[in-house]
C-alpha cells in the first residue's frame, strides 16, 4: 500500500483543559448543523402510510413478488387506483 505523506503525522492527546475549551457544534456553526439536519434521512412525506397485516392467497402473492423488486410499491399503486375508481363510484351515487 502506498503511504501518505500525513501518515507520520499525529495527534497530540487532548487534554482535560482542550475538552474545556470545547463548544457544542451547534454554537460553533449553527448553519453548518442546520443544512446537515435537514437532508439526514428521507424527505417527510405530507402522508405516511400505515403499516398493515393482510392475509392472501399463497398464489397472489406469488405472482406479486414474481414482478421484481418494488412489488409492495406497485401493489399499493394498483389498491390506491382501484381505491379512487370506487371512491368516484361511491361520490356518484350520491347525487
Amino acid at each position: 500500500m502506498k503511504k501518505r505523506k500525513d501518515d507520520d503525522y499525529e495527534l497530540p492527546e487532548m487534554t482535560a483543559r482542550d475538552f474545556k475549551k470545547m463548544k457544542p457544534a451547534r454554537e460553533v456553526h449553527p448553519e453548518l448543523v442546520a443544512a446537515y439536519e435537514r437532508t439526514r434521512g428521507r424527505p417527510l412525506k405530507e402522508t405516511k402510510k400505515v403499516p398493515v397485516t393482510l392475509r392472501l392467497d399463497p398464489y397472489v402473492v406469488e405472482v406479486l413478488r414474481a414482478t421484481g423488486p418494488g412489488w409492495q410499491t406497485r401493489t399499493n399503486a394498483m389498491l390506491a387506483r382501484w381505491a379512487k375508481k370506487e371512491d368516484g363510484k361511491r361520490v356518484a351515487s350520491r347525487k
